[in-house]
């Protein structure tokens, strides 16, 4: 079982209709979200089998997120429940389908996550990332549990998913994503997230020398994505190998990145590489083939509106 742990929320994504004066505003449609979510669903979409850990409100909209991780077959006995409201994010989708969040967090269900006892037996993979590992008291409860998990073999996966808005503290920030990596046998970042994470002033080379630093602090991988122009895996042997994306007309690009954490975690698992020492031994062969069915799925993701990612009979076909 593959475990997801992170927030769920409420993405208010505007309608495609262009008001005709200043004085319209725009349709806002409620959607269901959050990055982990959006990971967790992809996986019950793809058959993994997959468990969703996190703290989800009582209200209206917490049960339609945990209503839509039952329809996609994702086990919700880690999901604690709390009468605070459900976290919403309001997004703006620009002319090329990228999405910038404004959040609103203050006093909500999620930020409240306690640190579970266990894991099912059988857990073989965790997968964090985004708000939940900013937003305190429960940054530090997921923080615990990533920390637990690795040292108890399981293979872990980060994806920092960066929301500047959210983070006080840049430096404060930097310092606590370094401090994982000694944990982490995978870590996924977008080419934006590698950027801010090497610092405001960081060059393409610079970002390039980080990455590598990364990769020497723990991790088997890292995986960096680059949009419509695909993916690049970096290997502990030095080792580099990249995969073009998918060309289709772009929707908007929301639950894009989450999908392509799903897939990787996915296809990680259809190779029997979800160990630390299973996917640093991995071939140039087996990283084309796990890169080009994550980009094959995020570009799926890419071609609606909102985070649907694919089903696996979609990408079957």
């Amino acid at each position: 079982m593959i475990v997801v742990a992170g927030e769920a929320l409420i993405d208010l994504v505007p309608s495609q209709h262009v008001p005709d004066s200043t004085e319209e505003l725009p349709t806002l449609l409620p959607r269901r979200g959050g990055g982990p979510y959006n990971t967790a669903i992809a996986l019950g979409r793809l058959g993994s089998p997959t468990a969703f850990c996190s703290r989800v409100s009582t209200d209206a909209f917490g049960e339609s997120l945990v209503g839509g991780l039952r329809k996609a077959g994702v086990d919700t006995s880690l999901v604690q429940r709390g009468a605070e409201p459900t976290t919403l994010a309001l997004a703006d989708i620009s002319p090329d389908g990228s999405a910038g969040y404004g959040f609103y967090v203050d006093g909500t269900a999620d930020r409240l996550f306690a640190l579970p006892p266990a894991l099912p037996a059988g857990t073989r993979a965790l997968s964090l990332g985004t708000c939940s590992l900013v937003l305190e008291p429960g940054a530090s409860a997921y923080e615990a549990l990533l920390r637990r998990e690795a040292g108890r073999g399981v293979c872990t996966a980060l994806d920092p998913n960066i929301r500047p808005g959210l983070i006080s503290d840049a430096d404060a920030y930097r310092a606590r994503f370094r401090s994982w990596l000694p944990h982490l046998t995978l870590l996924k970042l977008s080419e934006e997230d590698a950027q801010w994470l090497a610092g405001p002033d960081a060059g393409r080379a610079a970002v390039a020398g980080a990455a590598r630093d990364w990769l020497g602090a723990g991790p088997a991988a890292v995986v960096l994505t680059r949009g419509g122009d695909g993916l690049t895996v970096l290997t502990p042997d030095g080792g580099e190998v990249s995969v073009a994306g998918r060309r289709v007309e772009v929707v908007d690009t929301i639950g894009a990145g989450d999908t392509v954490n799903a897939a990787l975690l996915h296809r990680l698992a259809a190779h029997d590489a979800l160990s630390h020492d299973a996917v640093a031994a991995l071939g140039q062969e087996d990283w084309r083939d796990i890169l080009g069915f994550a980009a094959g799925a995020a570009a799926v993701t890419c071609s609606r509106a909102g985070a649907e990612p694919p089903y696996a009979a979609e990408l079957a076909a």
